[in-house]
């Protein structure tokens, strides 16, 4: 009996010696092919730490979240509010357009980094969740980009974004196909505020189909999602084409204040 329980550590030992070693195995490989290819924190430009994964240790704690999900009737609402009958809004961080956090967008947007996008979607999902306000929300819309954009692009940032937030959600079904895109429309970046909303007038359109089927799953509630929200014109405009058959709330990564 006593030979068989030493016989039993010793394999136990074995297999946690195993495990240490593959560890730090892979936490050398991991530093070694940092030192070949650093990482860059898209804010500051330092390099990143081994354990560190999108942002510094620093940038991380200043991080500049709205905080708009805790609350009713934040800015985020309040600008949505005046444009189109959405029920809850929120964003996850200020957005700037010159360097800092701003960068963030970017890389997703036109850097690829779609491992960044779904980073940022889960944090504002997860957040989401555990507010309380969100509650019911049974799919979410990326907003669409036109067919040409995206074949140009290879992919679409709200839906990286829209992934992340079902995942922070707990699971819930993202639908790429209930809104179409019908007219390509220029950059929003240069425009003012009356010239954005002119850009997308009617940009968008909700497919019947998809719409038939979700509302035969009993799908009510509905939260639509972009990567930034400067004036709520692209938003409300996604919005519109849904309002008479479901309700609406919207998520942004970025919030220009």
């Amino acid at each position: 009996m006593r030979l068989k329980n030493c016989q039993i550590r010793i394999r136990h030992g074995i297999k946690d010696l195993y495990i240490c070693y593959m560890k730090s195995i892979k936490y050398g490989t991991k530093a070694f092919m940092e030192l070949l290819f650093p990482r860059l924190c898209p804010v500051c430009g330092k390099c990143l730490e081994v354990e560190e994964q999108f942002l510094c240790g620093r940038c991380e704690e200043d991080f500049p979240y709205t905080w708009s999900w805790a609350f009713g009737e934040n800015p985020v609402e309040r600008r949505m509010w005046e444009r189109v009958g959405i029920v809850a809004a929120a964003s996850l961080f200020f957005y700037r357009k010159e360097g800092g956090y701003g960068e963030l967008v970017k890389k997703v947007k036109y850097g690829g980094d779609t491992a960044l996008g779904r980073w940022l979607g889960r944090e504002l999902g997860r957040r989401m969740d555990e507010s309380g306000r969100f509650v019911g929300i049974q799919a979410i819309v990326p907003v669409p980009l036109h067919p040409l954009r995206r074949w140009r692009r290879g992919y679409n940032q709200a839906e990286i974004i829209a992934q992340g937030i079902a995942e922070g959600l707990g699971g819930v079904k993202v639908e790429m196909h209930l809104l179409r895109r019908r007219k390509h429309t220029g950059t929003q970046t240069k425009l003012s505020a009356r010239e954005r909303s002119a850009n997308v007038k009617d940009a968008f359109a909700m497919n019947p189909r998809v719409a038939t089927r979700l509302s035969s799953e009993g799908v009510r509630h509905i939260l639509v999602v972009d990567d930034v929200l400067t004036s709520g014109a692209t938003l409300s405009e996604a919005v519109k084409p849904l309002l008479d058959s479901f309700t609406v709330s919207v998520a942004t990564a970025g919030f220009v204040e």
